[in-house]
């Protein structure tokens, strides 16, 4: 729903002061949105490069656009940019995804399991990535993570959710106190 695609049942989604609920998923997205969805959905046959020319499309025509602090951020991609996507890794592709939504500059970024299927090596540089969008850049980032070091290396408010319900509300750091890890183990 909050992407739009899927059409809320009642409610209101406000982003930036503006009503969204009504809004396509690209309108979403032009204004300001960034969606990286689980198994990353980068395009197999194009090059890495036609992968992000894609995100220049996203954020409106005036939009600013972040070609270069993409590869800032993912230098391997800047190696790889005339390779076929679908024969990267996951990792790789996960980070082409990830830049794919940050050329658009998107004022928010919505990850949808971030760490699943990676090594955890890239899974770390995807994580410091994720801060200094956050820090630097102003990004807001909402990310659905089962992984607790991704979760403690990114989150500064985390959302415990059963069933599709809040259950809990606590600061990034609360999750590591033993009593709560003991309570989300269960």
């Amino acid at each position: 729903c909050l992407i739009g695609l899927l059409q809320t049942w009642r409610g209101t989604i406000r982003f930036m002061e503006q009503d969204v609920t009504a809004l396509e998923a690209d309108a979403r997205a032009r204004a300001g949105f960034g969606y990286i969805p689980q198994g990353r959905d980068v395009f197999p046959q194009m090059t890495v490069e036609e992968n992000l020319r894609v995100g220049e499309l996203i954020g409106g025509p005036g939009g600013k656009k972040l070609p270069e602090l993409v590869y800032e951020y993912f230098p391997r991609l800047k190696e790889r940019r005339r390779q076929a996507a679908g024969t990267m890794s996951g990792g790789e592709q996960q980070q082409l995804a990830i830049g794919r939504a940050l050329i658009g500059n998107p004022s928010l970024m919505i990850l949808d399991e971030p760490s699943e299927g990676i090594q955890p090596s890239i899974v770390q540089h995807i994580c410091e990535a994720l801060r200094s969008f956050r820090n630097e850049l102003g990004t807001t980032i909402i990310f659905v993570e089962q992984n607790l070091d991704t979760i403690l290396a990114i989150a500064e408010r985390c959302y415990i959710m059963e069933k599709g319900k809040i259950t809990q509300s606590l600061a990034g750091a609360e999750v590591n106190e033993d009593n709560v890890r003991e309570q989300l183990l269960l």
